[in-house]
């Protein structure tokens, strides 16, 4: 009898349930329902052990063999092929350089450019929902546009500004890998924006209440409470409602509240802090608001930390107003455009904006912080109605 290549192609395919040789070890296990699988059976230091091979839907006789050769291979060198397995497919992995490992080394090295070193998530958390639940584990050398097209098809017209912020956060992931020395396309974004096809999705502005309506809402804001008087720091000073939240009382010198670069959005460097010079209305809300400070932040939340940022929008949605706080802003803009001869970078510079070239910036180190306190303090009379809506005077400075 052979001792070796005891089977055909053919008699594996009509085997009844049960364990076959086909010789050297190797062997085929046949299951009730039809199914089956290979494995090798070897004894090493006294010790029998079966090691699987692979479905016999999936490997064919021919691949089963070669496998068992390798494996009496090993064995003759006095070592145990399910090991020595174990041990090469541990060497692959640390040639493998996944696509999650990537992004978090990404991510690390990109921490001091984020407020807070990163710490809100936001830098991560489009990769983190959107990319990494389905290539995390894929090696960034084989990820291509299809891959991408595939991954972010589902959200590519329904959420367009979360995918375009996913797609960017994994453009630089590539160009990470790339500088690392793998072989990362760098090409393979652009080609998926292209089989994606452009966003259908049209950006909505946030809700900004009209400037000529700010007056009566303002003075719906008349009980003195947390949120109240919030909402009205917020609008007297056109600042977004994170600084608002976490004001401080040793942040405010005078007239002036000066919010630390980190508090800033869009403000990466660690001395860009932002004036804000403050009317006598802006005052007399930050003095009431004083009652509600606690370990120096003046609103305080009574249970923990400060003001939630849901807070103010809510109060805004129960009155029944289609307007948000982060609006006023708007709303300051563009009563500045319509009733002030306020230069634009002025204009600008109210609602902490940069502008002009780097060049530019670096030989204009003015804030207009004197130039803002006047239109500060024309707002507030506006807003407050002492000149009200019979106000009609353009703004001059």
């Amino acid at each position: 009898m052979r001792s070796l290549n005891r089977l055909s192609a053919m008699a594996v395919k009509n085997l009844s349930s049960g364990k076959y040789a086909d010789g050297g070890g190797l062997w085929v296990h046949i299951r009730n329902n039809g199914s089956g699988n290979w494995f090798f059976r070897f004894t090493i230091h006294g010790r029998r052990r079966e090691m699987g091979l692979g479905a016999i839907g999936e490997v064919s006789l021919k691949e089963a063999r070669d496998a068992a050769d390798e494996c009496r291979a090993v064995l003759r060198s006095g070592r145990d092929p399910i090991k020595e397995r174990e041990r090469a497919r541990r060497e692959a992995a640390k040639k493998q350089h996944l696509l999650a490992d990537i992004a978090t080394d990404a991510f690390e090295a990109r921490k001091a450019e984020l407020k807070d070193d990163g710490e809100a998530g936001r830098w991560f958390t489009p990769l983190a929902k959107h990319i990494l639940p389905k290539l995390g584990k894929v090696p960034v050398e084989e990820i291509d546009q299809r891959d991408i097209r595939d991954t972010l098809a589902p959200i590519w017209h329904a959420k367009a500004d979360t995918a375009r912020k996913a797609m960017y956060r994994l453009e630089i992931c590539l160009k990470h890998a790339a500088a690392l020395g793998l072989e990362a396309d760098l090409q393979a974004c652009e080609k998926a924006r292209a089989l994606l096809g452009k966003q259908r999705h049209i950006v909505k502005s946030i809700p900004a209440m009209p400037w000529r309506h700010v007056p009566d809402f303002y003075e719906a804001l008349g009980d003195d409470s947390i949120t109240h008087l919030a909402l009205r720091l917020l609008i007297l000073t056109g600042v977004r409602s994170a600084p608002i939240r976490h004001i401080r009382q040793d942040q405010i010198d005078e007239d002036v509240w000066i919010i630390p670069a980190e508090n800033m959005k869009g403000r990466k460097d660690a001395t860009a802090e932002y004036r804000v010079p403050l009317s006598s209305e802006a005052l007399a809300v930050i003095e009431k608001a004083e009652r509600f400070e606690r370990n120096g932040f003046l609103f305080a939340n009574p249970l923990k930390g400060v003001l939630s940022d849901m807070a103010m929008s809510q109060h805004m949605k129960r009155a029944g107003l289609e307007y948000r706080p982060h609006g006023f802003r708007s709303s300051l803009r563009d009563w500045l455009a319509e009733e002030t001869d306020a230069p634009h970078e002025v204009a600008e510079a109210m609602l902490g904006h940069t502008t002009g070239s780097r060049v530019v910036r670096a030989y204009r180190r003015t804030d207009f912080l004197e130039k803002r306190r006047v239109l500060l303090e024309h707002w507030a009379e506006h807003v407050t109605s002492r000149v009200g809506k019979k106000y009609r005077k353009r703004v001059r400075l």
